[in-house]
């Protein structure tokens, strides 16, 4: 199977471990092992220190299984297989429900994965979130897409890179239009908990319907990436059973430490996600502050939920330039409207995604204002 670079994976390796400040992380301020192993219980502080560095069950740790399934109503630890962080979720759903012949339907702008992966199993039609109407899912046009061959629907919400989010009479429409069909709902729900009014969490699509898929990561909301720990949660036995399968050809099990550190965070998720809220709260003042000093430079909208979202560059130049002029003259790093490019859809190319999630973020802004300060307000 053949698959394109991957250009946010590109453009990261290039500058994300050079460049001075990254505004254009899409994950919370990481945890340090000792701020993590502070919250374990007696049981799991014990686990860490006495484990073995063998193999683990291809499903994932029992316990950690049983930490997933606490965050949903309707799904048990059955339900539940855990993974190497989110995009493995993606890359085996795609391969397990999809094959030739079979049609996917993809809200964009997305996760590249989830377009190019789809597209190499089978046909792939997009449906574009509207920058018109504060980014929002246009239920006819997913209904109008799908075809007699669809097999799967993939959305996610909260939106990564626009921060935008669907009530939940949508959410459930979806559901109810997958579950007609015999279609298989994707759900890419790893800001879950990040929502800036709580009373906007979407119940997850794994306990809207018997089919769905929900995909879960202990990277974003809950400032865990270097665990590499994600799962999908889905109550169709026949389908955990093909990701077990299919899993054996890529990371066979997760790492021993890492599922323990994991179903330690799990336990403690709501006081996880209530810091990761608090540092949101924290930096939007900050950025609200950015944008209205330069506001002939930009559109700018805070995320409805996670912690990333899609401002408008008005000029001078192009967005593209601007962020890669930015990263080279001030070590600012944004991603450019490139990244988010799709086949299936356009995607404006005046937006570029700024992330909120980091404790550094206002010595990020100030290194990115005083840029634009030097900058000319025409072109040259």
């Amino acid at each position: 199977m053949w698959l394109p670079d991957f250009r946010l994976e590109t453009y990261f390796s290039r500058w994300e471990f050079t460049a001075r400040h990254n505004l254009a992380a899409s994950d919370l301020e990481a945890l340090s092992l000792r701020e993590l192993l502070e919250l374990a219980d007696e049981t799991d502080r014990r686990a860490w220190h006495e484990l073995r560095l063998g193999y683990t069950e291809t499903y994932g740790d029992p316990l950690l299984r049983e930490a997933v399934a606490a965050g949903y109503e309707r799904v048990d630890a059955g339900d539940v297989i855990c993974l190497s962080g989110a995009e493995e979720g993606i890359f085996l759903a795609m391969h397990v429900l999809l094959d030739t012949g079979d049609h996917a339907v993809v809200v964009t702008p997305t996760y590249q994965s989830v377009e190019t992966v789809a597209a190499a199993r089978g046909e792939v039609t997009g449906v574009a979130l509207d920058p018109r109407r504060g980014w929002a899912l246009d239920l006819d046009a997913v209904r109008d897409a799908l075809r007699p061959t669809t097999r799967l629907l993939a959305v996610n919400f909260p939106h990564n890179p626009t921060g935008a989010m669907v009530d939940e009479p949508t959410l459930r429409a979806l559901a109810a239009l997958c579950d007609e069909r015999g279609i298989h709902l994707f759900s890419d729900e790893v800001y879950r908990g990040m929502e800036a009014d709580a009373a906007t969490t979407l119940p997850p699509a794994a306990d809207l319907s018997p089919t769905a898929l929900s995909l879960g990561v202990m990277s974003k909301a809950y400032g865990l990436p270097g665990l590499r720990i994600g799962w999908i949660a889905c109550r169709d036995p026949r389908v955990l059973r093909r990701l077990e399968r299919a899993r054996h050809y890529t990371t066979i099990c997760n790492s021993v430490p890492a599922e323990i550190l994991a179903r330690i965070a799990l336990k403690a998720r709501d006081r996880l996600l209530d810091r990761g809220r608090r540092i949101i709260a924290r930096n939007l003042p900050l950025f609200e502050a950015f944008f209205a000093e330069f506001a002939d430079r930009f559109e700018f909208a805070p995320p409805r939920g996670g912690c990333v979202c899609f401002p408008r560059y008005l000029g001078p130049g192009s967005a593209e330039q601007m962020c890669r002029d930015l990263v080279e003259q001030a070590g600012v790093l944004l991603l450019p409207p490139s990244v988010f490019a799709s086949r299936l859809t356009p995607v404006p190319s005046d937006r570029f995604r700024i992330g909120m999630g980091r404790t550094d973020a206002e010595a990020a802004l100030a290194a990115f204002a005083g840029w634009l300060r030097r900058r000319p307000t025409t072109p040259a």
